[in-house]
Formats: C-alpha cells, sequence, structure tokens
C-alpha cells in the first residue's frame, strides 16, 4: 500500500523547486565523475569517491521527492470549520507573556525552526480537531505543558 503524503500547496512547490535544482546538477556531478577518472587509479582517487557519493545523494533525493509528489493529497487549510486540521495555523498560550504560533503540516513539510510541525508530533496530534478556547496538555521531554488555543488561522 502507498503512502499517501499530505502537503500544502506551499510545500507542494517547494519541492518541485528542489527537484529542478537537483535535476539540473545531475551534469555537473557527471563532469565531476569524469574529470576525476582521469585522475588515474579508481580505488584511491578520493575525487571520484566524492562525486560519485554526491551522485548518489542526488540521485535518492529525486527519487524520494518524486515519489512524494506523485502520492500527495494536497491540504485545503480554509475548509476547517473553526477546528484546527492539517494546514492551520495555530496561535496558543501557556501562561507566558509570549504567544506561540504553529502552523500544523505534514511529516515532509515538518520544520519546527520556521514553527512547521507535524500533524504526527505529539503537539500537532494534541491540536488536531481542538478549537479556539480549548486547552490541550501535551508530554513534552521537559514535561507536561497545558496550551490554550488563542486563534485559528
Amino acid at each position: 500500500m502507498k503512502k499517501i503524503y499530505q502537503l500544502t500547496p506551499e510545500g507542494k512547490q517547494e519541492l518541485e523547486e528542489e527537484l529542478e535544482q537537483l535535476k539540473s546538477r545531475r551534469g555537473q556531478i557527471a563532469d565531476e565523475i569524469a574529470n576525476a577518472r582521469d585522475y588515474g587509479d579508481l580505488s584511491e582517487n578520493a575525487e571520484y569517491d566524492a562525486a560519485r557519493e554526491e551522485q548518489t545523494q542526488v540521485e535518492g533525493r529525486i527519487a524520494d521527492i518524486e515519489d512524494i509528489l506523485k502520492n500527495a493529497s494536497l491540504i485545503n487549510p480554509n475548509s476547517s470549520n473553526g477546528r484546527v486540521q492539517v494546514g492551520s495555523t495555530v496561535v496558543l498560550e501557556n501562561g507566558n507573556p509570549a504567544k506561540v504560533t504553529y502552523t500544523i503540516v505534514g511529516p515532509v513539510e515538518a520544520n519546527p525552526a520556521e514553527g512547521k510541525i507535524s500533524n504526527e508530533s505529539p503537539i500537532g496530534a494534541a491540536l488536531l480537531d481542538k478549537k479556539p478556547g480549548d486547552s490541550v496538555t501535551i508530554d513534552t521531554p521537559k514535561g507536561d505543558t497545558t496550551y490554550k488555543i488563542v486563534e485559528i488561522k
């Protein structure tokens, strides 16, 4: 059974751009491999090994992205009916003066440094299907933390 990847329209666009960039590197990597072969004995050729390793990584990432895009399900963040769903941006408070904002995305797009958390993460899973005013308690590495949902965008 194939895995379905939930993507926002922005996430899909980012993956398509990354795919094009990786595909454009194929020729450059092939040239690096050809140049490294000219250095002689391949068994002791660090440049050749490095170019082949880069080629393996690029081709693997291309295959991964193509699979994700082929099996993607686009998220419509505007159909939330006032509840948290994948694609929602949620403003939370936990008693501190500063509020926290997260966008709930699929695991492929998750990037906590940018405030994008996976719907499969403890916080993301706890927030799903909640509405403004609801409180959720999340078991984090620092202990239980209770958040109140202030707003869903």
